[in-house]
Formats: structure tokens, sequence, C-alpha cells
């Protein structure tokens, strides 16, 4: 598969996250969606590629900051077949949601 086949399939099923999110009664912005530069990044960064995105998760227009709070939209991100910032093992990233 093609970078770019991977990035139009990253966004469709962000989209899937972003539906599942708000039905379930949470609301959503986008953090770091892409990136022009490295920004201090590696360039093999998620973001850089186009297949990271962070998500500022609120509830009743509270922001939730913690990994806690991702946790059921990460495992169900998870389940889709990606892979979820609140389960690395280094530095939890629980808002970060990649390919």
């Amino acid at each position: 598969m093609t970078l770019r086949e991977k990035q139009s399939k990253f966004a469709r099923d962000v989209a899937v996250l972003i539906q599942y999110i708000y039905a379930m009664g949470y609301e959503v912005t986008f953090g770091d969606a892409a990136r022009m530069d490295c920004q201090g990044h590696a360039p093999n960064s998620m973001h850089y590629k186009r297949l990271a995105i962070d998500l500022n998760l609120f509830k009743d227009g509270k922001y939730l900051r913690t990994t806690e709070d991702h946790e059921p939209f990460g495992v169900f991100w998870d389940k889709m077949g990606h892979r979820w910032g609140g389960m690395f093992a280094k530095a939890k990233d629980g808002n970060h949601y990649e390919y």
C-alpha cells in the first residue's frame, strides 16, 4: 500500500472514530493533524507523514486531558487495527491516534 493510500484509509478511519466519539456524547477538536515541518520531531514522525492525529476531547464543554479520558476511544481505535498513544510503552500519549 502506498503512503497516499494509507493516508486515505487513515482519514476514512479517523472519520469513523470521530463519529463514534460523538455517538458516545463527547466532542473533539483537532490538535496536531499534520505537520508541515518536523517541529522538533524526526522526519519519520507519523504526524509528518500525515498518519497520526491528536484529538482534544470534551464532555459537557469540559476539556478532558488525561489518557484515561481517551481510553474507551483508544480501545475502539486499537480494535480497528490502529495504534493508540495511550498504549505507548515509554510516554503515554492518550490523545494520539495513528495508523
